[in-house]
């Protein structure tokens, strides 16, 4: 009985190191809104539900000390790995939102964000609230979760960790990260260039006009127009890529 506990223990630590570790980085469950007892229950919860499939995944029980916390050590890098992916995905959004702030004219009007857990532009925090909103509706922090139980498969316990591919990974999610957020606020971009040529063409045929206080306001209808018809079309989009990003670790 006695070696039944301490293997279940083994298992269970095993598994909520890995599973833990990702979750207190996952993009909805590191808000500063969601308290750290909240996050260690659900870490707990999971960890239990996932032990009678992830067990027979784990090594058996090393006799040494060495080799057990270099098993510590690869379960946490794994975690802290699925967690920075998921924060670089999500931080195309983040751009999306800055370009949009700046086209808009709100680009000194910060707030915090807690999404980010830093300070922000008002639209982005607004876009990262929305989209954290629809994560936990569409049930999209399902793919995160399966991602996670799902790495025991792609990457086994015990295993020595592929470092050029966990660089490589980070590497190619953070180019696809900046080009989708550029893509997302592309209309943004376009309005910039759209909005800005016209002022100055309008500063040259009336000089007399007091281009400032005609721009400012104008400048902030429109794009406050605009997004308001983007903002869905931009949130299912990222949505869209936000999956995608996760697909090559779902099996």
């Amino acid at each position: 009985m006695q070696e039944l506990l301490n293997l279940n223990l083994y298992h269970f630590l095993m598994i909520f190191l890995r599973l833990g570790t990702a979750l207190m980085l996952m993009p909805g469950f590191m808000t500063s809104y969601v308290s750290a007892n909240i996050r260690l229950s659900v870490a707990l919860a999971l960890t239990v539900t996932l032990m009678p499939t992830a067990a027979d995944m784990i090594p058996p029980t090393p006799a040494e000390m060495s080799v057990w916390l270099m098993l510590i050590l690869r379960e946490i890098t794994i975690g802290v790995f699925l967690g920075v992916i998921m924060q670089i995905l999500w931080a195309a959004l983040s751009l999306a939102g800055a370009l949009a702030g700046q086209a808009i004219g709100f680009s000194n009007a910060q707030m915090f964000d807690p999404t980010t857990q830093a300070q922000s532009v008002v639209v982005e925090t607004f876009l990262g609230i929305a989209a954290l909103c629809v994560v936990f509706l569409a049930d999209i922090h399902h793919l995160m979760i399966s991602a996670v139980i799902d790495s025991y498969r792609l990457l086994p316990a015990g295993q020595n960790l592929p470092l050029g591919d966990f660089a490589r990974q980070l590497a190619d999610s953070l180019n696809a990260s900046f080009v989708i957020g550029f893509k997302i606020g592309s209309p943004f971009i376009a309005f910039t260039i759209v909005f800005y040529t016209g002022i100055g063409l309008i500063s040259r045929l009336m000089p007399q006009l007091n281009i400032f206080f005609l721009s400012l306001p104008l400048q902030i209808y429109l794009g406050l127009g605009l997004l308001l018809i983007t903002a869905p079309m931009m949130l299912l989009w990222f949505m869209q890529y936000y999956g995608e990003g996760l697909r090559p670790f779902l099996r």
